[in-house]
Order: structure tokens, then C-alpha cells, then sequence
């Protein structure tokens, strides 16, 4: 497949930003750790399968004696098959019991038994696996889930609660995809597809998948209780402060990154920069990332600027198998490159928490302080409109009763000298007001104030004031 043809098949497939998962056990006859004995018989051995199931039969082998189930089903390959009289094999022994392993107890919820990529080339070369959290190791709805073609196997569907309904995106078992789930029905219904699949829950596909470039969160939190049951988590890790990422079982060391994305974000293209930037240096090389949607508190920005699901957050988990201190290295890079390009992949900040003790830290781009300035303007407007319809509305702010000054002490009033004398003689008097100009307008009144007090007495101050408006009228408005 040459490059171009592999990209255009990364961008069909990464539209859905689906993942494929695939089932890593196997019921196969040549596995030699699905014999108890850890080698795959020989001619002399006695074989016995003591539990139903599916095996898939690649090659001839030959047996001394055979002893099958009442239910269940060899898978031959062209060529393969049974035969007696191999007792002069090489390297065959005595003869010994092999007995069939029972697989019943592999379950659909053990996230052990899964590994996710991006494309099904990836799933067969190994190259740019995904690392999750184990809720979402797991098949999420959206995703896809892959049973290797030349593999048989067997595995328990049942979920929490029973009787309930196990959903993907497409089912892929024998080199056969099911998308529609008439097709799935009745594969499930056949022989091979109840030796394959048991338990107490339906699988069921809904081909809709995940449309949004920002990816979509997936939910396995209701098995939260039957994917957590087999984890075995470690009873110490060598870091001052561990970590517990959102839809993990265990503690871990090592840094999150969460990061906060505006409409257009694109998972996908930031998975792969992820990956071409910082993941093929040589220092990063034992690390593992895991990178998924996740629902997050509700911030105000994201009530306005992504619709419903804007609070989700794009968590980032960063794991190095030791104290954390390389992939706490690792997440403050992508920290950096957040300060640096985040305006140009669509993420508004993000920030960092770290195993090590050294603290967080922050950061945001230039939509981020957009943002910021766009809702500190909104806030003054808002506050502003509030003001008004209030006032509208008859509302008026309390008042306050301000305390009681002392009262002045008197200055007399000396100035007419000093002003006649500046103009140069006596000034006209202007206009006279009845208030100020009647002598005797406020007589004494005996007794009230006591016989020390003298009657006030308003006298002409002797003062006008010249208007410039009628100045150029030469006129000298004089009462």
C-alpha cells in the first residue's frame, strides 16, 4: 500500500474517529499455552476437549486417542485434520494427558484482553497501538471490534445486570464483517456463533459511529464494576502523589494533561501531531499515552461556545512504567506546545497534574485569552442592562444617611472694599433681591435665642455679575 493510498485510508476511517478493537485470546489447536501441558500434542498423546467451544485446526496432527465434547466445533483449515500413527515422531515423548484449557472464563469486560488502533493495518503491524484507560480498553459503542481471521475463540458477553445488550460498531469475526445486525443475528444464531459467543448479555451493532471531530466520550461506566473485578492493581508505586485518570481502575504514576477544545477541534489531528512530534523521539520511546473524550465539569465558556457536551474535556495520560519524572517531561512539552500552537488546533488551554510533587500548571492560547476578554466585556454589559431594566422597572438603589457635619465657624465678609477698589470705584449694584436686600427681614424675636442675641440685618452687598451673552450687545442689564 503506498503512502498515499494509506493516508486516504487513515481519513475514511478516522472520520468515524472510531477505534479497532481486537480480541487477543485464541482457541487455537497449534497455541501451545492453550494446552496444560505448554506444548501442542504429538502423535502419542491422549487429547481430550473437556468444555464446548471453538478451535481452529491449521495443520494435520496426529494423536494417539481424541475424546470431544457433546457440543462444539473443530475449525479445519485446507489441509488440516486428524490422523492416528504418529507414534515414531520426533521429539514426541512417551505420551502424555493434554487437556484443552477451558476458555469460558474470558470475558468481553476483562480490558487485559483487548488492544485498539487506529486502522485495521495497525492492529496486524503492531505500529502505533493505542494505550487506554481500561474503561475504555474495552469496546466502546463506537468502536469497532476485530476477531482475527484465522483464529477461533470464545468469550463471555455477559454484562452488568444480565440480560442486557452489548453494543459496537461493527463485529469483524473469520475475515466477515457484521454491521447490520439482521447479519450479526444470524451468525449468532449458527452453530460457530454460540460456540463462539456465550453469557447472559446480546451483542448487538449500530453503524452510526462517532461523527464528531472532537471524538465522542465512551461510556462503559455501568461495567465499571466488571471491568475493575479482574484488574490487579499494585500495592505501591514510587511516586509522592498518585494519580487516578478518569476511567482507570488503579493509581498510577506518571502526568494528565487536560485539555479544554473549542468547536473544531479535531482528536484525530491532534493524536496524530501527538505522535509525529513528541512519541517517535527517542527519548519518548517506553512511554505510553492514551489520549480520549471525557466529560468534565461545566465551565461558562463551554455553555456558550460548543452546545450540550462543550464541558467534555480531551484527557491526556502520560505513563513511563516507573516514578513518572520521563512522562512528566513528555506532558509538559505537550503543555508548551499548547501555549504555542493552541489557537491554531483549535484548544482554548489545558492544564497538568503530575505524580512527582513538582505541582501543575497551565496553559492557554490565544483563543483562550479571547475568550477571557470577550466575557469580561459581556460581564460590564450585562451589568449594565440589568441596571436599566431595573431602574425601568421602578427599582431605586437604597439610600445612605450621611453623618451630620459640624457646623462652620463664621468668616466675615470684607470684600467690597477690596473689590471697589480693584475696579476702581464703587461697583453698580446690580439687581436687588427681596431676600437679601429688605433690612430688618428677619426681626428678633425676644427670649427665643436670649437677651445676648441682636437682630440680623441683610444689607446691599453691592455686587453684579457681568453675562458674556450680552456683552456683545454692549448692553449692562442694571435693576
Amino acid at each position: 500500500m503506498g503512502p498515499d493510498v494509506f493516508l486516504l485510508v487513515l481519513c475514511l476511517f478516522g472520520a468515524t474517529q472510531a477505534l479497532y478493537k481486537q480480541w487477543i485470546p485464541d482457541t487455537n489447536y497449534e497455541n501451545r499455552s492453550n494446552w496444560n501441558t505448554g506444548v501442542v500434542p504429538c502423535g502419542r498423546d491422549r487429547v481430550a476437549f473437556p468444555a464446548p467451544g471453538s478451535v481452529y485446526v491449521e495443520t494435520a496432527h496426529s494423536v494417539q486417542e481424541m475424546i470431544l465434547p457433546p457440543d462444539g466445533e473443530l475449525l479445519l483449515h485446507a489441509g488440516a485434520g486428524f490422523y492416528v500413527g504418529g507414534a515414531e515422531e520426533p521429539g514426541c515423548g512417551s505420551g502424555a494427558e493434554a487437556t484443552f484449557r477451558d476458555s469460558d472464563a474470558l470475558r468481553w469486560f476483562d480490558p487485559a484482553l483487548w488492544r485498539a488502533a487506529l486502522t485495521p493495518d495497525d492492529l496486524e503491524t503492531g505500529r502505533h497501538g493505542v494505550f487506554s484507560v481500561h474503561e475504555e480498553s474495552v469496546p466502546c459503542e463506537r468502536d469497532d471490534v476485530v476477531f482475527r481471521a484465522a483464529t477461533s475463540f470464545r468469550v463471555d458477553t455477559s454484562s452488568s445486570g444480565g440480560g442486557g445488550v452489548v453494543t459496537v460498531r461493527s463485529v469483524s469475526v473469520l475475515g466477515q464483517t457484521f454491521s447490520r445486525q439482521a447479519d450479526l443475528a444470524r451468525y449468532l444464531g449458527s452453530a460457530s456463533g454460540r460456540a463462539q459467543f456465550h453469557g447472559g448479555s446480546a451483542l448487538a451493532v449500530e453503524p452510526s459511529g462517532c461523527a464528531d471531530p472532537a471524538g465522542c466520550v465512551c461510556d462503559n461506566s455501568a461495567n465499571r464494576g466488571r471491568i475493575c473485578g479482574g484488574v490487579a492493581c499494585p500495592p505501591a508505586l514510587p511516586c509522592q502523589r498518585p494519580l487516578r485518570p478518569a476511567g482507570h481502575c488503579c493509581d498510577v504514576c506518571g502526568a494528565l494533561l487536560s485539555v479544554r477544545f473549542a468547536p473544531g477541534f479535531s482528536l484525530l489531528s491532534y493524536r496524530r501531531r501527538v505522535w509525529r512530534l513528541f512519541l517517535d523521539r527517542p527519548e519518548y520511546a517506553a512511554v505510553q499515552l492514551a489520549m480520549s473524550r471525557v466529560p468534565g465539569a461545566p465551565p461558562l465558556t463551554g455553555l456558550l461556545l460548543g452546545g450540550a457536551a462543550a464541558d467534555d474535556r480531551i484527557q491526556v495520560v502520560v505513563l513511563d512504567g516507573g516514578a513518572g519524572l520521563l512522562a512528566e517531561a513528555l506532558a509538559r512539552d505537550l503543555l508548551a506546545d499548547v501555549d504555542a500552537h493552541g489557537a491554531e488546533l483549535g484548544i482554548l488551554g489545558a492544564e497538568i497534574g503530575a505524580s512527582s510533587g513538582n505541582g501543575g500548571g497551565a496553559a492557554g492560547g490565544l483563543v483562550g485569552a479571547l475568550v477571557g476578554a470577550f466575557f469580561g466585556v459581556l460581564l460590564l454589559v450585562l451589568v449594565g442592562v440589568g441596571g436599566v431594566v431595573l431602574r425601568r422597572r421602578g427599582w431605586r438603589p437604597p439610600s445612605v444617611a450621611m453623618p451630620t457635619m459640624p457646623s462652620m465657624p463664621a468668616m466675615p465678609w470684607s470684600r467690597r472694599a477690596t473689590v471697589d477698589e480693584a475696579l476702581g470705584g464703587p461697583m453698580d449694584a446690580g439687581f436687588e433681591n427681596p431676600m437679601f436686600d429688605t433690612p430688618g427681614l428677619m426681626p428678633a424675636v425676644p427670649g427665643i435665642y436670649g437677651a445676648e442675641m441682636t437682630p440680623i440685618s441683610m444689607t446691599t452687598p453691592g455686587v453684579y455679575f457681568v453675562n458674556p451673552a450680552y456683552e456683545d450687545h454692549e448692553t449692562d442689564l442694571t435693576v
